[in-house]
């Protein structure tokens, strides 16, 4: 399961490898939101047994990006408005109080860890790596949020980043709005250099604020189309 830390070069177990393939395949949008899970079906794509599979899906059901329904099967949770809405809500709560706690006891180390990650972000999404670029993304946050020294902070914000990834790669994407979050981004990180709780927090809120935005334009022009 994604914890904001860089990713395992191997999977410890065969539950572990499925949970990472299906939950990538759930953000890139091969596994596009309302999709049936079919434990046979997925079992051999992945080339594994059923077990494995089935553990994966409740690893992910407890992401809040699968819903499953006893004795009806398990699905890739809808992308909705609301959903959007409350999802970016819930990340104002728990980022704001993360980076809040986290500004103040920032070291060169957290900024070291930051700014690798981040560096590794523009390169991957330059380059088109779209799982790597996603990695990076959440390492570079949780790379701040981790100076908060709250591990339980950090396990209720999971399943909320989670999902807000979701919602992210719905959204917009170009050239100017890549500009934009990478700006964001840096402002975030200078205001954690500088120890500025107030302006850190502010800079995350405008970031939070803009995402939101992004994914909530993109899916009223979608709705609009199909109607």
């Amino acid at each position: 399961m994604p914890t904001g830390r860089p990713a395992p070069p191997t999977h410890r177990t065969l539950a572990d490898a499925a949970t990472a393939q299906l939950h990538e395949a759930i953000l890139a949008g091969d596994l596009a939101a309302g999709s049936a899970l079919r434990l046979t079906d997925l079992a051999e794509s992945l080339g594994m047994s059923m077990m494995p599979v089935r553990e994966a899906i409740r690893r992910l059901e407890s992401l809040g990006l699968v819903e499953v329904v006893p004795h009806k099967g398990a699905w890739v949770r809808e992308l909705t408005l609301d959903d959007a809405h409350d999802t970016h809500e819930m990340r104002l709560l728990l980022e704001i109080t993360a980076i809040e706690r986290a500004a103040p006891r920032f070291t060169d180390r957290d900024t070291e860890r930051a700014r690798a990650a981040l560096d590794r972000h523009v390169s991957a999404s330059q380059l088109g790596d779209q799982a790597a670029a996603r990695q990076a993304h959440t390492d570079y946050h949780f790379a701040i949020y981790a100076a908060a020294g709250s591990r339980w902070l950090l396990r209720a914000l999971e399943p909320v980043w989670q999902n807000s990834e979701r919602y992210r790669f719905a959204g917009t994407r170009s050239p100017e709005a890549a500009a934009e979050r990478h700006r964001e981004h840096q402002a975030i990180l200078a205001a954690c250099m500088a120890r500025d709780a107030v302006a850190a927090a502010d800079a995350l809120r405008v970031h939070i604020h803009n995402s939101r935005s992004r994914v909530i334009q993109k899916m009223t022009r979608l709705d609009e189309k199909e109607a």
